[in-house]
């Protein structure tokens, strides 16, 4: 009797895009952190941010990349895959980030930034989408990737950290394993595996 073949398995890859091209540390207040946030959605991905070499082998077999619609996002998917179509979708962007109204404190902005997610978490999202939209968006993701490794083994996405994170929670619900850990560092990669 044969001996049933072996089941690959999906594999879905999470990268965080690399360094934009911005100042990444003022300090400001809360009016400056608000102007930094447009500008840092504005921004694209600083020239000297190489992604690293081991990363770009790991896509080296993908005909296609997901990419957010942020510049600093879809410059990184170019820059690491050029060889592949870049599927670039306004699902993929980063959970948005409001400035608190602390008139009188000066931080640097990643500290603006923790306080903000953390002030989003407890229902301060003024004008912007909410933390349950947010998941419903990430759940809408981890879909798609997911969709798209059935058909052929593997998906990337070249996003933004946060908002990978929460596709990790719902790739995990659907009984994917983590490789790596969702961390704050440009080109930080996570791979989600299943046998499903």
């Amino acid at each position: 009797m044969d001996s049933p073949l072996p089941v690959s398995p999906l594999r879905i890859i999470l990268i965080r895009h690399g360094r934009p091209a911005i100042a990444l540390a003022p300090k400001t207040g809360h009016r400056g952190f608000a102007r930094y946030i447009d500008d840092y959605e504005a921004a694209g991905l600083d020239p000297a941010s190489l992604p690293p070499a081991e990363l770009a082998d790991l896509l080296r077999e993908l005909d296609t990349v997901f990419t957010s619609t942020r510049p600093r996002s879809h410059e990184s998917a170019a820059r690491l895959a050029p060889h592949a179509r870049l599927a670039s979708d306004a699902l993929f962007v980063e959970a948005p980030l409001a400035a608190p109204l602390f008139p009188l404190l000066r931080m640097r902005v990643p500290k603006w930034a923790v306080v903000s997610r953390i002030l989003w978490h407890a229902g301060f999202h003024p004008g912007i989408e909410n933390p349950r939209a947010a998941r419903r968006r990430a759940d809408q993701a981890a879909d798609i990737l997911t969709a798209r490794a059935r058909t052929t083994g593997s998906a990337a996405l070249v996003a933004h950290g946060y908002f990978n994170w929460m596709i990790g929670r719902a790739l995990r619900r659907r009984g994917f394993v983590r490789s790596g850990s969702h961390r704050a560092h440009y080109w930080n990669t996570v791979i989600y595996e299943s046998k499903a």
